[in-house]
């Protein structure tokens, strides 16, 4: 895999970060959707690169892709890198987190940076369906701090033989703090908000579970707040302090024994050098950190003819560990 070199005149962190989503305005995949039901009689949205009629009795490899915080199919790099894989000749598909493909799910619960069990039913899925296929995994962002605590807690049996994170936040706490400073409040604004909207259109389920009102979700001004007031209660934490110590994947990467390639940049406007691992690492993972390329950024190429350095990388350096 080549490392990563920013597209000269576009290395600032929030060019980087802000980029994609300039070169990418619509979706380069058109998705072919399932509804896999949960044991808890919820749902999940899944997307795949190909109807069920093409996928039966596939052979090809399957790539499976975790979105971060309130992103979706039509984020540019999850449509992106599903179309990237679909092109060297994969099955790609991505899971919605719970209510973030557009429709509310039923339970007052959602999702958070360490629930694993649904990406857990998922795998579970797929290689019920498809024994034989090879399977990677790639998480973004929160997905990808998911991912490393999906690897540490399913060491035994990750079901999946490879799998990279990219821009994963590593310490919940530190980037919960990061994101409220300078520049990087304009991200924490629009995820908040999304977050904020998403929890209004529940409001009805939330207030069987919490004790929360509408002024109190409007009032909300940073993330840690509604991790305080919703994340952390809603899905058995004490506060927002809890959660955060208890699922950031930092100290977990200890316990991978899949391969696990790590992506970061050094200028990530989400992240401090707190997710930086100061320990030494397992053999199983390969720690990439690179000077410039933000927050799931990494456009290289040139100024005027970009090239999204992630969508070339990743499925070559899968197609390198399934020969």
């Amino acid at each position: 895999m080549n490392p990563f070199i920013p597209a000269r005149g576009l290395s600032n962190p929030h060019i980087q970060t802000l980029a994609p989503r300039l070169i990418r305005k619509n979706a380069v995949l058109t998705g072919y959707p399932e509804r896999l039901e949960t044991p808890d009689h919820d749902f999940l949205d899944l997307v795949w690169s190909e109807s069920d009629a093409q996928r039966q009795h596939s052979n090809k490899p399957i790539f499976v892709l975790f979105h971060g915080l309130e992103g979706s199919f039509e984020s540019p790099y999850a449509n992106g890198l599903m179309e990237a894989f679909a092109r060297q000749g994969w099955l790609s598909v991505m899971m919605h987190f719970r209510g973030c493909s557009g429709e509310i799910n039923r339970l007052a619960r959602a999702y958070h940076s360490g629930e694993t069990d649904d990406a857990r039913l998922l795998l579970e899925q797929i290689r019920q369906r498809y024994p034989h296929n090879p399977i990677a995994v790639v998480g973004v962002s929160l997905g990808g701090n998911m991912m490393v605590n999906y690897l540490a807690k399913y060491s035994d049996d990750p079901i999946t033989s490879s799998c990279a994170v990219i821009s994963a936040p590593l310490d919940l706490a530190c980037c919960s703090a990061r994101i409220e400073q300078g520049f990087s409040r304009l991200y924490r604004n629009h995820l908040l908000g999304s977050l904020k909207q998403n929890a209004l259109k529940k409001l009805h389920l939330l207030e069987q579970a919490l004790p929360i009102t509408a002024d109190d979700i409007h009032s909300m001004k940073r993330l840690y707040e509604f991790d305080e007031q919703i994340t952390a209660p809603l899905h058995g934490f004490k506060d927002a302090a809890h959660y955060y110590e208890a699922c950031s994947g930092l100290p977990k990467l200890a316990q991978v024994d899949t391969p696990l390639l790590v992506i970061h940049a050094k200028d990530d406007p989400f992240m401090t050098d707190a997710v930086i691992p100061s320990f030494r690492l397992p053999n199983a993972v390969d720690y990439r950190l690179y000077e410039h390329g933000g927050h799931v950024g990494f456009v290289g190429g040139e100024a005027f003819s970009p090239r999204l350095w992630l969508e070339e990388a990743l499925p070559t350096h899968f197609n390198n560990l399934i020969r």
